[in-house]
């Protein structure tokens, strides 16, 4: 009886202590270097807008999203390497950035900051995530290689019941942009579950008239398996001068 006894006595004490554990794990808060690596395994990957384009071939192109991991600063920030091509053409970047993911400061009304770099020389990092990492230029380089800042996007993380993870933009000044005639550009971002990123950059003159980018919603991107490239959709399959013509005032180029 004495041997029964204890060892119910031991088997609920482990109930009791096992229940804490999982409680502690569960309300745990979320440390602010949690959303950092939330939000850059999110954006890394292999992305298309594929969906988005066949809904509305009038207005957005199937584009591929290419990001990987580069680098770590001393600080702990991340930096990724990101590029965006057409689908048909994907060793051909049109845009090629560093994206540095690191926590808001404490004082910020946010979670999570990520801004946009120049790279010191783009041609060398051409398809850098589809390279084996001893063909890539290597962490130090790439730190080095890290050019003038462009923008920077403030993430929170969003509230319960809705279908995104984290979303933020740009302050509404935006930041310094000359291209096609803009004197100032915008960023918004949001990180959806299962990786899936909407983005949606414009530029603006002057008088606040827009004068690049889409204008009817962000971009759709979301990971597609590589038989993504045999793209069944015939009103995408469109000659690279019509997407040249297209393409000028609506999307920003390599600057």
């Amino acid at each position: 009886m004495m041997g029964g006894q204890r060892q119910r006595v031991v088997l609920k004490t482990l109930v009791l202590i096992g229940g804490a554990l999982l409680l502690k794990r569960l309300t745990k808060s979320t440390t602010r270097w949690d959303h950092t690596r939330i939000v850059a395994d999110s954006l890394a990957g292999e992305k298309f807008s594929r969906e988005q384009a066949s809904r509305d071939p009038d207005n957005y192109f199937n584009l591929r999203w290419l990001s990987c991991p580069a680098a770590e600063m001393v600080d702990g920030s991340r930096v990724l390497y990101f590029e965006q091509a057409f689908w048909r053409t994907p060793r051909k970047p049109f845009r090629q950035r560093f994206f540095m993911v690191k926590p808001c400061s404490k004082e910020m009304k946010c979670d999570v900051e990520l801004s946009t770099y120049a790279i010191r020389d783009s041609e060398e990092y051409k398809n850098f995530c589809d390279r084996s990492k001893d063909q890539r230029p290597q962490p130090e380089e790439v730190i080095g290689d890290i050019a003038e800042h462009l923008t920077t996007i403030y993430l929170k993380r969003c509230d319960r019941g809705k279908r995104c993870l984290y979303e933020g933009s740009t302050p509404a000044d935006g930041f310094p942009n000359t291209w096609n005639g803009a004197s100032y550009c915008t960023s918004e971002l949001t990180v959806l579950k299962n990786s899936e990123i909407h983005s949606w950059d414009r530029g603006y003159d002057d008088s606040g008239n827009q004068v690049w980018g889409v204008k009817d919603g962000p971009y759709e991107f979301k990971p597609a398996p590589s038989s993504s490239f045999s793209d069944p959709f015939s009103s995408l399959n469109f000659p690279p001068q019509f997407m040249e013509k297209r393409i000028d005032g609506s999307f920003v180029l390599q600057e």
